[in-house]
């Protein structure tokens, strides 16, 4: 494991949007300190802050308003994958520029990139940067651990992965195997498998933004030992919303842009278009599973 390594819970903040979809930054900083005050130990802006519907434009003001209220006082790592190796520089420099503490790239996958391509993609990146790269690994660009260990130990400021290919507590447990020397693993996917992650030498998750303090409540516990507390904690209060928002392909938006706006932190659920709709009875128990987990909720 890499010296100073970053660790534990790095929640993926949602990009709030107003009626009109257009970024309400309002409450974007309304919403970074409703996840630090919970005590997570870093942020990130990726896939599920929908930062792919974003304008150049539009990215630079999430980073810049990231970075600024977040004012030093956790990491912030920024999702700077793209198509083309030049572009994944361009975005990769100018979160360095706009105060990223690292990055996270996801191979190329919109044309099929082998293990030689994908090697030299994070050299130029490595080589662009001065701080640290998380490897991503998805499901439409997976990353072996085998791949994952030479990319480490070839490209300088290559220092964590993020695991989310199925199956994934296997495909962490691979990967804690042959790279754990190299690279801290990160598991994400929701923070669906947040425990097992843990059991197989994780050390740390991206989950949404929406249930702070739960994971790092079931952190806290399992750097103490008491296992059997974290998964009454996990069981109770976080896989009742992940089993509602791994519905649908993107249902997971909407499920955890609400959940925020019950807990008074956004002013709008508003999801950018193209987004699948939430049907009438998985409203009514998105809303009946709120009311018993947060009854404050407006």
């Amino acid at each position: 494991m890499p010296p100073e390594a970053m660790q534990g819970v790095f929640p993926i903040l949602v990009t709030p949007f107003d009626a009109q979809s257009r970024i309400d930054e309002d409450s974007l900083r309304r919403l970074i300190d409703f996840d630090i005050a919970a005590g997570v130990h870093g942020l990130g802006v990726a896939l599920g802050s929908e930062i792919f519907k974003l304008s150049e434009a539009e990215r630079d003001l999430v980073i810049r308003t990231v970075v600024d209220q977040v004012r030093g006082r956790v990491p912030v790592v920024i999702n700077t994958g793209a198509p083309g190796t030049d572009l994944a520089v361009f975005y990769s420099r100018r979160a360095e520029e706009l105060g990223a503490d690292a990055v996270m790239v996801i191979p190329p996958s919109f044309m099929p990139a082998g293990p030689a391509e994908i090697l030299d993609y994070y050299q130029a990146i490595s080589d662009a940067v001065s701080i640290p790269i998380f490897l991503q690994d998805v499901p439409s660009a997976p990353i072996s651990a085998g791949l994952a260990r030479q990319i480490a130990e070839r490209c300088a400021q290559v220092r964590y992965i993020k695991v989310e290919t199925p199956p994934v507590v296997v495909k962490v447990a691979e990967t804690v195997a042959q790279a754990g020397d190299r690279l801290t693993i990160f598991g994400g996917a929701g923070g669906g498998y947040f425990i097992e992650e843990l059991r197989r030498g994780a050390l740390g998750t991206m989950p949404f933004c929406s249930q702070p303090e739960a994971f790092v409540q079931v952190w806290d516990l399992m750097q103490a030992g008491d296992e059997a507390a974290a998964r009454a904690v996990f069981d109770r209060v976080i896989a009742p919303i992940n089993h509602i928002a791994s519905q649908g392909a993107g249902i997971f938006y909407a499920v955890h842009k609400e959940l925020l706006r019950r807990r008074g932190v956004l002013a709008t659920a508003q999801v950018r278009s193209p987004a699948p709709p939430v049907d009438g009875q998985t409203q009514r128990e998105l809303d009946q599973l709120i009311s018993e987990l947060y009854p404050s909720a407006t």
